[in-house]
């Protein structure tokens, strides 16, 4: 993860959808390590399917699952990053299963508590 700031812009913005406490727009690196740190508790992984991209612009279509959380998920998502720089200044996260990650995401954030 400590590498991936290389590649992030200062002012990185990062909208995740739904409605849980991971969903909303992350601001900042801090804001964005910390999303990527509870993300990891989940044991969420992701399997790309699909890339594509210009010069602005980078989509990134995969598999997102956990099999470590009481409640398992496995959908698909797709991702839209906006390059500036040469750095991710911007990410968009479209769920395939919105009410089915909520789910997820809320059952595993009361399992926490």
């Amino acid at each position: 993860m400590e590498a991936l700031k290389h590649y992030v812009a200062e002012d990185v913005e990062w909208h995740i959808p739904g409605r849980h406490p991971l969903a909303g727009t992350k601001r900042g690196i801090e804001a964005f390590m910390q999303f990527f740190h509870e993300l990891g508790k989940a044991g969420f992984a992701a399997e790309v399917m699909i890339l594509a991209a210009n010069d602005t612009y980078v989509i990134d279509a995969h598999r997102g699952w956990s099999s470590q959380a009481q409640e398992n998920i496995d959908i698909n998502w797709v991702l839209l990053y906006q390059i500036e720089d040469g750095k991710i200044r911007r990410v968009q996260n479209f769920s395939g299963d919105l009410y089915s990650s909520d789910q997820f995401f809320n059952r595993f954030v009361q399992s926490e508590k």
